[in-house]
C-alpha cells in the first residue's frame, strides 16, 4: 500500500506566531479565528491518508493541563476541514446561514418588546442603537477580550430576552410586568396551577421545558453574539464603515423623528426594558419600607371589642369570595347575557325570600391571579398589590375585617377554604378561630381541574357542619368558592340539594365535561365557559341563601378579581361586583348613602371605590367607633 508523505522543517522560535501578531483579518476561504491544521496530503486510495510530520515543539514548552483537550479538537477541525473541502458549496450555504441566524437571534432579542400586543412585524423594522454600540465596541478590543465581551453581550441578550418573556406571560395573567424580586415564588404557583389543572406529569415536563429553553436561549445567544463579533473582526475596515453609517442614520433618524410602519426608526428599546426592569426594582425595594410603616397605622387599630360593628350584634355574617367574578362577566357581550339572567334571577328569588340587596365595583388589587391579594386587600383596608406586601400585612397585627368579628368576643369565627391544601398560618392573621381547608369537608368526589370541589358541595358541607349547627353566639364565617377558577374546564352543574351527598354524585358530570386542552388556546370558548362557571357560582350561593337564610344571616360577596387578560380583554379595568345582602331592613338602610345599585347587578354607573376602602366604610356603617394607632 503506497505511502505519501511530506517533510517541513520545524518553525524557529522567532518565526513562531504569537496570539498578539495574528491579524484578525481571516485569510480568504478560511473561518476567522480557524485553527491552522498541518496539511493532508489526498492519496489516491480516498480511504487512507497520513498527516505530515508535526512541527517540533520548542524545547522550552512544557505540557499543561490546557494541552489534554487538543487531539480531540484538532480532530474535530481535521473533520470539519475535510468535509468543508469535499464540499465547499455546502460548507459555504452553511457558514452563511448560521451568519444569518445569528445576526437575526440579536437583532430579535435587541427590538422583542416585552407585551404580546406590541409583537408586530413593524417592531423589527428598526436600528437598534445597542447593535451600533456592540459593533464598535467589540471592533476596538484584542480576540480574547472581544470574545469574552462578545459572549457577555449575548448572556445579557438571554436575560434579557428571557425577562421581556416573563413580562408577556405576567401582562397576559396578571395585569402587570414580572418583578424580579417579588414574582420567583409565583412560578412555584404556576407549576401548581398546571399540576391541578392538568396532571402531575404535564407540570413535570413544562417545568423541565421551561429550564431547557431559558438555558438555551441563554447559550444559543451567547455563542450567536460570538459568531457576529467574530465577523466584524475578519472584516473590520468594511465593519467598521458600516458601523459608522448606522451611527450616522440612527442620529439622523432621531433629529428628524423618521418613522416607518407607525414606529420610529431608531430605537434603544433594549436599553430602556433594562432601565425599566432596575426601576422596578428599586421602586419594590422603597415600596417595602413605605408599606411596612403604613401597615402600622390603622384608624381601628385600637378600638375596643364592645366598639366595633355594634349596629350587627346578633347577626350571622359571611363573606364570601367568588373566584374571578369580574366586571367583565357582566358587561362582556359573551358572558353578559347568561351571567346577567342569573343576578336577575337570583334576585328575584331572594326576594321572594324576603332577602334585598344593593350592588357596587371596587377596583381590586390584583388581576387575572393571586386572588389572595384581593383578599387581603379587602380585609385589610391596605393596598396589597404584590406578594412582598403580602408577607408584611400578614405578618403583622392589622385589623382584618374577620378579626374585628372575633375582637369583639360576640361571634364564632370560621373560614371555609376548599382551595387550601397545605399549611395556612395566615388563619389567625384573618381572625378565624376554625378553618375547613380541602380535606376537613368530607368530599370524595372528583377535581374539577383547579378547583378541589364544586361550590355547591362546599357550601353545603358550611351548613352541615357550622351554618346549620345550634350555637350560643352568632357565626362570623370567611367562604372562598372556587370553581370559577381557570380553566373553567370541565364544570360542574347544579345537583339536588339533597343529592349532594359525599360527592360522589359529580364523578359523572365531571367525566362528561369538557377538557381544559379544548378551550385554554381559545378565547370565545374561555370566554362562554368561564361565564358558565361564574353563574353556577352565583347560582350555588344564591340558592344557599333562599334555602338555609334566616332572618339574622347577612350575606356580603365580591369577586376577587378579574379573569386574565385572554378573558376579560386587554385594556380591561380591574373592578369586581359587590353586593350586601339581608331580611332586616336596618342593615341596608345603614349603606343609604354608598348609592349602590339594587338587586345582585351593580349599575354600570353604580360608584367605584378601591378595595382598600371598603372595610372603614364598613366598619364606620356599622357603628365602629375609630381609635387610631401608629399614626
Amino acid at each position: 500500500m503506497p505511502v505519501f508523505t511530506r517533510f517541513r522543517q520545524p518553525p524557529t522560535p522567532a518565526d513562531e506566531p504569537h496570539e498578539e501578531d495574528t491579524p484578525d483579518e481571516a485569510p480568504e476561504g478560511r473561518e476567522p479565528d480557524e485553527p491552522h491544521e498541518p496539511d493532508v496530503v489526498e492519496p489516491e486510495d480516498p480511504g487512507e491518508a497520513v498527516e505530515a510530520a508535526p512541527a517540533a515543539e520548542p524545547a522550552a514548552r512544557t505540557a499543561g493541563p490546557s494541552d489534554a483537550p487538543r487531539p480531540a479538537r484538532r480532530a474535530t477541525w481535521r473533520t470539519w476541514r475535510t468535509w468543508r473541502t469535499r464540499h465547499p458549496r455546502a460548507a459555504l450555504v452553511l457558514r452563511r446561514t448560521t451568519t444569518v441566524l445569528a445576526a437575526v437571534l440579536v437583532l430579535g432579542a435587541l427590538l422583542l418588546p416585552n407585551t404580546l400586543v406590541a409583537l408586530e412585524p413593524n417592531r423589527f423594522a428598526r436600528i437598534p442603537a445597542e447593535a451600533v454600540i456592540a459593533a464598535v465596541l467589540l471592533l476596538c478590543l484584542p480576540r480574547a477580550a472581544r470574545r469574552v465581551a462578545a459572549a457577555l453581550f449575548g448572556l445579557g441578550l438571554g436575560v434579557l430576552t428571557v425577562l421581556n418573556l416573563l413580562d408577556m406571560g405576567f401582562t397576559e395573567y396578571l395585569g402587570r410586568g414580572f418583578n424580579v424580586v417579588l414574582d420567583w415564588g409565583l412560578l412555584d404557583d404556576a407549576q401548581a396551577y398546571v399540576a391541578d389543572s392538568m396532571g402531575g406529569a404535564a407540570a413535570a415536563w413544562a417545568a423541565v421545558g421551561a429550564v431547557v429553553l431559558v438555558l438555551l436561549v441563554l447559550v444559543v445567544m451567547a455563542l450567536a453574539a460570538v459568531r457576529l463579533g467574530e465577523l466584524l473582526a475578519a472584516h473590520r475596515e468594511r465593519a467598521a464603515r458600516g458601523a459608522l453609517t448606522a451611527a450616522t442614520v440612527w442620529m439622523t433618524c432621531v433629529a428628524l423623528g423618521v418613522q416607518t410602519f407607525g414606529v420610529p426608526v431608531a430605537t434603544r428599546s433594549a436599553s430602556g426594558a433594562l432601565e425599566a426592569q432596575a426601576h422596578r426594582v428599586v421602586d419594590t425595594l422603597r415600596d417595602e419600607a413605605a408599606f411596612a410603616k403604613e401597615a402600622k397605622a390603622d384608624r381601628f387599630g385600637a378600638t375596643p371589642g364592645a366598639q366595633l360593628v355594634p349596629d350587627l350584634r346578633g347577626k350571622d355574617m359571611v363573606f364570601t369570595f367568588i373566584e374571578s367574578y369580574g366586571r367583565s362577566a357582566i358587561e362582556d357581550p359573551v358572558t353578559a347575557p347568561g351571567v346577567g339572567r342569573t343576578l336577575d334571577a337570583g334576585t328575584k328569588a331572594l326576594a321572594a325570600k324576603g332577602f334585598r340587596a344593593k350592588s357596587g365595583w371596587l377596583t381590586s388589587a390584583t388581576y387575572g391571579g393571586s386572588s389572595w391579594l384581593g383578599h387581603s386587600t379587602f380585609l385589610s383596608g391596605l393596598w396589597v398589590d404584590n406578594q412582598q406586601r403580602y408577607r408584611t400585612v400578614t405578618a403583622g397585627d392589622h385589623l382584618t375585617l374577620t378579626k374585628a368579628f372575633r375582637e369583639t368576643g360576640e361571634w364564632d369565627t370560621v373560614g371555609v377554604m376548599p382551595g387550601v391544601q397545605k399549611a395556612w398560618p395566615e388563619a389567625e392573621w384573618h381572625g378565624l378561630d376554625k378553618v375547613y381547608d380541602a380535606f376537613d369537608l368530607g368530599y370524595r368526589g372528583p377535581k374539577f381541574s383547579w378547583s378541589t370541589m364544586p361550590d355547591q358541595y362546599a357550601l353545603e358541607a358550611f351548613q352541615r357542619l357550622e351554618h346549620g349547627r345550634k350555637r350560643d353566639r352568632p357565626l362570623m364565617a370567611e367562604v372562598i368558592l372556587t370553581s370559577s377558577h381557570q380553566p373553567w374546564a370541565p364544570l360542574p352543574r347544579m345537583v339536588g340539594w339533597d343529592e349532594v351527598g359525599d360527592g360522589s354524585v359529580y364523578d359523572g358530570i365531571e367525566a362528561s365535561g369538557v377538557e381544559a386542552s379544548d378551550i385554554i388556546a381559545d378565547s370565545t370558548r374561555s370566554k362562554e365557559e368561564y361565564g358558565k362557571s361564574v353563574a353556577y357560582s352565583v347560582t350555588s350561593l344564591t340558592q344557599w341563601l333562599e334555602r338555609y337564610g334566616t332572618d339574622d344571616t347577612v350575606l356580603v360577596f365580591l369577586g376577587d378579581h378579574q379573569p386574565l387578560a385572554r378573558v376579560s380583554g386587554d385594556g380591561a379595568s380591574r373592578d369586581v361586583p359587590v353586593s350586601v345582602v339581608a331580611k332586616d331592613p336596618k342593615v341596608l338602610d345603614a349603606i343609604d348613602d354608598w348609592n349602590w345599585t339594587e338587586g345582585l347587578k351593580p349599575a354600570e354607573d353604580a360608584p367605584v371605590w378601591r378595595m382598600s376602602s371598603f372595610r372603614d366604610r364598613f366598619l364606620t356603617a356599622y357603628g365602629s367607633t375609630p381609635h387610631p394607632t401608629g399614626e
